[in-house]
């Protein structure tokens, strides 16, 4: 069943490619103004854009009144610059990045760190876990959920059992466990130990619609569930394995965004970028950081992901 056939009308999915997550607009009553849950990442604006103003018009609402994102990684607040200049509207984020996102500290919210790109914006409004965002007839519920992220929050609206899930669940796994990235054994645990918590809580809400941050919505929780468990239990018997998955998923991110790029050059940005410098130097330092990285290059060539050709690196 598609995304679409299993949301009521009021809520609409907006998906995009891999390097924007999900966005989640919430139609309001008359004229009260829509609210929009993450924004996608910054190159994709103006389709993001494009794709709110259509789902406005049909629901003739005159704006978004609100933007309102799950947590501050980049491709799911990286809309919000040009959305809340062009609505005129505010943003609301989880408290625990509140004061970072004021002083737009991009090494606090990992945007320097990742090497990824995010136009500053002002948030003035906190979603509380423990609180309501509500909109229109519907209330949603806020729920805590570190793992991914440590700040990350989950919305749940009871009536129509619809959960946003963001990083902490998708149909087939979760996101990258950035906390478990550490080679101390306790603060990886930690990572992983806070998944389980934010899986335990999903499982006790009724949900019947899941709205993940990345892929199609998707109906069969149970079995997402049990998936997710399965992958948290080999990450966590294995974290080498979850450091090397989390190297691939940013060398993609990456090509994501810049399509090609000279296979010099593209190391060079490696060596430059401290996730990826930190994440050899806990594990994978028995090689050099060159080879390494080249390496993890080849692998996702064999898997079909990159291309590696007349010495440039280009995204499949």
């Amino acid at each position: 069943m598609s995304s679409h056939a299993l949301l009521p009308a009021d809520v609409r999915m907006l998906e995009r490619g891999w390097l924007s997550s999900n966005s989640l607009l919430l139609q309001g009553i008359d004229e009260q103004g829509a609210v929009l849950i993450d924004s996608g990442y910054c190159t994709h604006g103006d389709q993001t854009l494009a794709l709110v103003q259509h789902a406005l018009a049909d629901h003739a609402q005159p704006g978004l009144r609100l933007i309102a994102n799950t947590h501050l990684h980049s491709d799911h607040c990286g809309g919000n610059a040009l959305l809340s200049q062009h609505f005129a509207c505010p943003i609301a984020i989880p408290p625990g990045d509140f004061d970072a996102a004021l002083r737009w500290d991009e090494a606090g919210l990992s945007y320097g760190s990742t090497g990824q790109t995010c136009p500053r914006f002002v948030p003035s409004q906190v979603l509380s876990p423990g609180s309501e965002l509500i909109q229109g007839r519907r209330r949603w519920q806020i729920h805590a959920a570190p793992g991914h992220n440590p700040h990350s929050v989950v919305l749940f609206e009871p009536e129509a059992a619809i959960l946003v899930s963001a990083a902490a669940l998708w149909q087939h796994g979760f996101g990258i466990v950035f906390p478990a990235l550490g080679r101390a054994d306790k603060a990886c645990e930690q990572g992983f130990s806070e998944v389980e918590a934010t899986l335990d809580l999903i499982d006790s809400l009724p949900a019947r619609v899941v709205v993940p941050g990345h892929g199609p919505a998707f109906s069969d929780v149970s079995a997402a569930l049990a998936i997710a468990r399965k992958r948290l239990a080999f990450f966590r018997a294995n974290p080498q394995r979850h450091a090397r998955h989390a190297a691939k998923a940013l060398i993609k991110f990456r090509l994501l965004e810049i399509e090609r790029q000279s296979r010099l050059g593209f190391i060079n940005w490696l060596l430059s970028n401290t996730v990826h410098v930190a994440i050899w130097q806990n594990y994978f330092d028995d090689q050099s950081v060159a080879d390494w990285s080249l390496a993890l290059l080849q692998e996702l060539a064999e898997a079909g992901a990159l291309k590696l050709q007349d010495e440039a690196v280009i995204n499949l």
